[in-house]
């Protein structure tokens, strides 16, 4: 993105923003306190949560050796996602980013349910993580799953309060406990596999990969059914576009972030469960126990497993925060486009948006009372509708980027700097492959009840468009008429493109 197209965004209420700043704060008024160490980390701990620490007990239980390959399958969907992604914050870095694509590239509607979908996402997200939190405290101490759920959504939330760079801190220690972890375990079992040690080594093996069973001991059948919980896992790779309005170099640190997708799911996710189904046969592992922790117990390393307990205890946590941090920006950008109360623009000197982190937080105290009424089966009713409201914002992507493309190769927008490898064509691939999960997720009944929900959300959100359009018509049309003329503006700024409108 040019110098000319960031001082073009002038914050007229669009919510577009650049990467230019003023005393420190980019032009929404978040503070500009995300340097490239914290960014690289958000975006790796994005990629290490719950979904795998958790769920691939689940997902092994079902698929065997073969989540290997759903993963790194759809780990390359996710890079094609997150190309698409980098390719319009290139061209337009704002916080909130989804939504505003959405508004400029599709329409205010399409806008309107986004932000509104995927805050909700990260609501849902959030009581997901505090629930995981909460099952794996009583790997130490028997207390109710809701009382370490009501701690640890206050404690995260005090945390989001103080400011963007304390966010940005926690979140980096926490992403550096994930990855040292994660690297730790993968040369233990090396060292188990070659030299031998630990009450495994006597039976670890790569055979272990396709000698009980088979590579599909439940058939190609039971790896489709895991694509729900594989593509929850991969769900908050996305968090740094909204972290776009609040880093301070978002066109150099942005794209190196993105970049790392591939190797961060070649070793965190394919090299790691290689390494853990080669050690300990996957007809060991159960649904609802981490697979980390029941392989070190299997080691007969009791140590080895309190620790990866602990590290899947800040996985969740690091999750949660996450969320907490993404859901009040995601309200105050609807709340500036007239699309939200207005309550939801207010900041606190700090630069963070405290209403709507407060709103959302409270909400997240629903996940108390679920685990007090339905300890054993939250995280399972939780997750699947997680993973379709979060899918939506990909979609979003996807098609943005499409058109966005379209439109530069016509010549009518500025060319990205950061221009995904092989779109449209990957983008049309990883909306297929989203489509799949779909089917997959309907097809499955532990999962079929985010489908349910789906269609009465949509329809929450069609109704309740119109009813605020037709109570303040002038702020929808605004917000689309900001971004026609942001982009006519970054047009004729000499980037390469024409003014929007010209053929």
């Amino acid at each position: 993105m040019t110098s000319a197209q960031v001082d073009h965004h002038d914050g007229d209420g669009s919510g577009a923003v650049g990467s230019s700043a003023v005393g420190g704060r980019s032009q929404e008024g978040y503070q500009r306190g995300l340097g490239a160490r914290q960014i690289q980390m958000i975006a790796i701990g994005g990629a290490i949560g719950t979904g795998l620490f958790l769920g691939a007990g689940k997902a092994i239980a079902k698929a065997g050796p073969s989540l290997i390959l759903a993963y790194a399958v759809a780990g390359l969907v996710i890079f094609f996602i997150m190309r698409a992604l980098g390719e319009l914050l290139m061209y337009r870095p704002v916080s909130g980013s989804f939504s505003e694509y959405a508004r400029e590239f599709i329409g205010p509607l399409s806008g309107y349910v986004t932000g509104w979908t995927y805050w909700l996402f990260w609501v849902v997200t959030g009581i997901t993580e505090v629930t995981a939190a909460a099952t794996y405290m009583t790997f130490w101490w028997h207390i109710p799953q809701w009382a370490s759920a009501l701690v640890f959504t206050v404690i995260l939330y005090g945390v989001n309060l103080i400011s963007v760079k304390v966010f940005g801190e926690l979140e980096f220690w926490f992403s550096m406990v994930k990855v040292t972890a994660i690297v730790g375990m993968i040369l233990i079992c090396v060292g188990i596999l070659t030299i031998g040690f630990s009450d495994a080594g006597g039976t670890a093996s790569v055979t272990h990969l396709w000698g009980d069973g088979g590579f599909f001991p439940k058939g190609v059948g039971g790896t489709l059914m895991t694509l729900q919980i594989v593509m929850f896992a991969f769900l908050a790779v996305e968090l740094v576009g909204v972290t776009a309005g609040e880093s301070k170099d978002p066109k150099k640190t942005l794209p190196k972030a993105i970049n790392t997708v591939p190797w961060r799911i070649a070793v965190f996710y394919v090299g790691a469960l290689i390494m853990i189904l080669s050690v300990v046969p996957w007809s060991s592992f159960q649904p609802g126990v981490s697979p980390f922790v029941a392989a070190f117990e299997k080691m007969g390393l009791a140590a080895g497993a309190g620790i990866v307990n602990f590290v899947v205890l800040t996985a969740a946590l690091s999750s949660c925060n996450s969320g907490m941090y993404s859901t009040g920006r995601m309200l105050r950008d609807l709340a500036r486009n007239g699309q939200g109360p207005a309550v939801f623009t207010r900041l606190t000197r700090s630069g963070t948006p405290l209403v709507g982190t407060t709103f959302s937080a409270a909400l997240m105290l629903v996940g108390v009372w679920i685990n007090y009424m339905w300890p054993g089966q939250a995280f399972t009713y939780v997750v699947s509708f997680a993973t379709i409201s979060g899918m939506w914002a990909w979609i979003m992507i996807l098609v943005c980027q499409i058109r966005y493309r379209a439109k530069a190769d016509r010549g009518e927008l500025p060319r990205s700097a950061f221009r995904a490898p092989g779109a449209p064509l990957t983008s049309w691939f990883a909306l297929g492959f989203i489509g799949v999960v779909i089917v997959m997720m309907g097809i499955d009944k532990d999962t079929r009840i985010s489908l349910y929900c789906a269609p009465l959300w949509a329809l929450i959100m069609v109704v309740s468009y119109f009813v605020l359009k037709a109570r303040n018509p002038e702020a929808f049309a605004r917000t689309q008429a900001a971004a026609e003329r942001a982009a006519a503006r970054a047009g004729e700024s000499g980037a390469g493109g024409r003014p929007a409108g010209e053929a």
